[in-house]
């Protein structure tokens, strides 16, 4: 690296690649752990692809899926992890070296590490690597060559990454824990918070680049009939990407691809908590996972195969997005493209109350206020108003089910031009629906508060906020709570001066911390190892009662598997 002949300097680099697999040196984890920092800074500069870094690093990691003693000599149990995070980094962009890569063959020894052949920090550079092979239209069908067995690992790996993750690292005494682990985890800064922190967001990426991989293969509309299984897509549900991964499809994006695809959609129309999902998503603050969950139900309902299994559910939750700024147009006309044919319907069912109330508000309604005078408008808005002020009465008197009627009343005499009159009243009934216990009916209306305030204020309705996600946590909806708390707090702090002076509320940090524990993703595999312990504790107990003798040998004895599990390879 320090030849100052550019000619000389590459001759001397290709002569090293080509020879590093074939040596035992204990200095080979750091040449790795330089090029590791070159392909990750610049993972567009072709001098090392063109110098035959590919082949070098798939030679190290064949020679450590084979030969577990010189993965243990030195540090060389390192030297797999680096080489597939170098395979990723250069691949990730540029599909010449993605074509390089594959005729490199890496393909094949990435699925090796895929498999868990080592640990799963392995697992996670490994699916980086495969899914930019997977993204490049160049090289998709080398990796589909192994369809089957790839797909089917990622859906594993994205359904039990957590567990493993928590039962492997995260779940142990700091003495227990793997030292090249902490290693990799920390960069050498090391403390437990940290170690925790990273293998946290470890967990996530390796969840999320684990469906990208199999989104590569969902928009190609391949190995469908394996990534629609109903736990999966069940699973699905419960991949959010976190806040650590904004740009990562999680699961509602693989959701939203699925529905692109006929077999995708009659399969997540037959799962009813997907479709629940679906719904919660759809009105989330979260406005890029709101718009991939609006779109999968709009491919719903434009099928003629799943309309008519899915619409009593979609469409009251659709008709609160209708006056959305940026997506309520299409909403409208998916959702009346055939009123006509079924308005006439002799089954009551609640797409008809629904889909009705929608023609009214932004059909019918709009005919008789273009037809209605400036003078009359501006009485009606007046008479909103004093009857919006009623309700507030009979709220503070403790009215609330009167409270609710006379809002009502306001909203459907308020004109349609009157936007922040109708927002404010809508989010005053949300407020008498969350008294009364109504989440549901809370939920809607803020929605409609929230989609009304869209593109017309600086920022969304901050009561409505709060609101909403204090509906959301009355129904256990823990992540799109968590999401509108947030934006609650984001939008009091406003300006950076404003920030100096205002403190966030109390309730809202309550609020977060509550709905993080909740959301966390170690959350299931915590409380299973909590009963899997206290169930060993139990046996123990049992076990000294019976037989009067020292309990140690059934705690070696139920401990076994797990000590089992701790002796992976380490340095």
């Amino acid at each position: 690296m320090s030849e100052t002949d550019p000619y000389l300097r590459r001759a001397k680099m290709a002569h090293c690649l080509k020879k590093l697999p074939l040596r035992d040196d204990q200095e080979h984890v750091l040449a790795l752990s330089g090029l590791w920092k070159i392909a990750l800074t610049k993972p567009n500069d072709p001098e090392f692809p063109h110098l035959g870094i590919f082949k070098c690093m798939a030679k190290l990691i064949q020679k450590g899926l084979r030969n577990k003693a010189w993965l243990l000599n030195y540090q060389n149990i390192y030297i797999p992890y680096y080489a597939a995070h170098i395979i990723g980094s250069y691949t990730m962009n540029k599909p010449k070296f993605a074509e390089k890569a594959v005729k490199s063959n890496v393909v094949v020894p990435l699925i090796g590490l895929l498999r868990g052949n080592i640990t799963w920090v392995e697992q996670r550079v490994s699916l980086r690597a495969l899914g930019h092979l997977a993204s490049h239209e160049a090289t998709f069908e080398a990796v589909a060559e192994y369809e089957e067995e790839i797909v089917g690992l990622a859906m594993n790996i994205a359904s039990t990454c957590a567990y493993e993750v928590y039962d492997k690292f995260v779940g142990l005494e700091e003495s227990e824990r793997i030292e090249y682990h902490r290693n990799l985890l920390t960069r050498g800064l090391g403390g437990l918070e940290l170690e925790n922190r990273k293998a946290e967001e470890w967990a996530i990426q390796i969840q999320c680049w684990a469906l990208h991989l199999i989104d590569c293969f969902a928009r190609r509309e391949r190995s469908l009939g394996l990534i629609c299984k109903e736990k999966f897509l069940e699973d699905l549900c419960e991949m959010w990407g976190g806040l650590v991964n904004p740009t990562s499809p999680s699961g509602i994006g693989l959701v939203r691809t699925l529905c692109h695809t006929k077999v995708g959609r009659r399969s997540i129309a037959d799962v009813e908590k997907v479709m629940e999902n679906l719904c919660n998503v759809s009105r989330s603050s979260d406005e890029r996972r709101q718009y991939m969950a609006i779109d999968g139900l709009l491919q719903l309902l434009k099928d003629s195969s799943t309309r008519y299994k899915v619409i009593d559910r979609v469409a009251p939750v659709l008709a609160d997005l209708v006056e959305q700024s940026k997506v309520g147009q299409a909403i409208l006309r998916t959702l009346l493209q055939d009123y006509h044919k079924v308005k006439y319907c002799e089954l009551k069912l609640k797409r008809m109350e629904a889909l009705t109330e929608v023609w009214d508000l932004k059909v019918e309604r709009v005919k008789r206020e273009s037809l209605t005078s400036e003078e009359e408008i501006r009485e009606r808005e007046i008479l909103a108003r004093v009857l919006k002020q009623e309700g507030n009465e009979k709220f503070k008197s403790g009215e609330i089910e009167e409270a609710v009627k006379k809002y009502t009343e306001a909203i459907d005499l308020c004109p349609l031009r009157a936007k922040k009159e109708r927002v404010v009243i809508y989010s005053n009934r949300a407020q008498c629906h969350l008294v009364l216990g109504d989440a549901d009916a809370a939920i809607s209306d803020t929605t409609r508060a929230l989609s009304l305030s869209s593109g017309h204020v600086a920022c969304p309705h901050r009561k409505s906020l709060w609101r909403r996600s204090q509906a959301y946590d009355m129904k256990g909806v823990a992540k799109e709570s968590l999401v509108d708390c947030l934006v609650f707090i984001k939008s009091r702090l406003g300006t950076t001066r404003q920030r100096e002076r205002l403190k966030i509320p109390y309730y809202a940090v309550r609020m977060v911390n509550k709905q993080m524990n909740a959301t966390w993703i170690f959350a299931s595999a915590k409380a299973k190892s909590k009963k899997r312990s206290s169930k060993d504790e139990e046996e123990v107990e049992e076990f000294k009662g019976n037989n009067q003798i020292d309990a140690i040998a059934l705690r070696r004895r139920t401990n076994r598997k797990k000590e089992g599990e701790l002796q992976i390879l380490s340095a």
